[in-house]
């Protein structure tokens, strides 16, 4: 399989809540995308990880990824590990992408930056020969990924790179909201969180407002690099 992209996620909304309109706007552009999230996120306060399944598959319909996927480490407790490095290598070999997402470099969760620096360096193992592995049985061909890049979550990081998502800002929310478990319901009983408060989607458009004001765009998604980018013409920028 080749596909265009591989977002990756901590916890099932990691990727729709920090670069859902990046991939409403390719999906559009009839991009083949599949996520994978490495845990069912069953320890947040709200909902289940079992409810969270259930979520992502109605978010992956408004995608219309190609694949989902659940690794099914633990949630608050994965490590960075040749067992887990295996895992997602397995899943960057069968998908072969031409780029990478993955969580945010730093961040409020513990569990975001070390998904980022696992998914970083088995971005990288994936292209040695020598580690073998398997999918379902069947032997895989060592892949690198062209292009990895960290989406930016709750900590504010001065991006490298904004793409313009003004298109998708209002379906980006409603994408969000498959995750219903998560966020502010007035009927709930369950504990407040940071993000189930009635102003948190107030907050995922004032922060794409921010990073898209300083290239002309109404709402834009940030991201950062773990290496020098390279163009071909300096006129691509303009």
């Amino acid at each position: 399989m080749n596909i265009d992209i591989l977002a990756f996620g901590a916890h099932p909304d990691d990727v729709e809540i920090s670069c859902g309109g990046t991939l409403l706007r390719y999906a559009d552009e009839g991009k083949q995308i599949a996520i994978v999230d490495l845990t069912q996120g069953e320890l947040g306060t709200r909902g289940s990880g079992a409810l969270r399944l259930e979520e992502g598959k109605a978010a992956s319909q408004i995608l219309g990824l190609i694949d989902r996927v659940n690794l099914f480490m633990a949630d608050g407790f994965f490590e960075e590990n040749e067992v887990s490095l295996i895992q997602i290598i397995r899943e960057i070999r069968h998908f072969r992408p031409k780029l990478i997402l993955a969580n945010s470099i730093n961040d409020r969760h513990p569990d975001h930056s070390r998904a980022a620096a696992l998914v970083a360096r088995a971005a990288f193992l994936s292209g040695l020969p020598k580690i073998i592995t398997e999918r379902k049985g069947i032997s895989q061909e060592a892949y690198r990924s062209p292009l990895l890049l960290h989406y930016i979550q709750d900590k504010y990081i001065e991006p490298d790179v904004v793409l313009d998502v003004s298109a998708y800002a209002e379906e980006k929310i409603k994408l969000v909201q498959c995750f219903s478990s998560q966020f502010f319901d007035p009927n709930s009983e369950e504990p407040e969180t940071p993000i189930s408060n009635e102003h948190f989607f107030e907050f995922i458009k004032g922060r794409m407002l921010q990073f898209g004001r300083p290239i002309g765009a109404k709402y834009a998604e940030g991201f950062t690099v773990n290496r020098t980018l390279g163009i071909t013409d300096l006129f691509n920028l303009i």
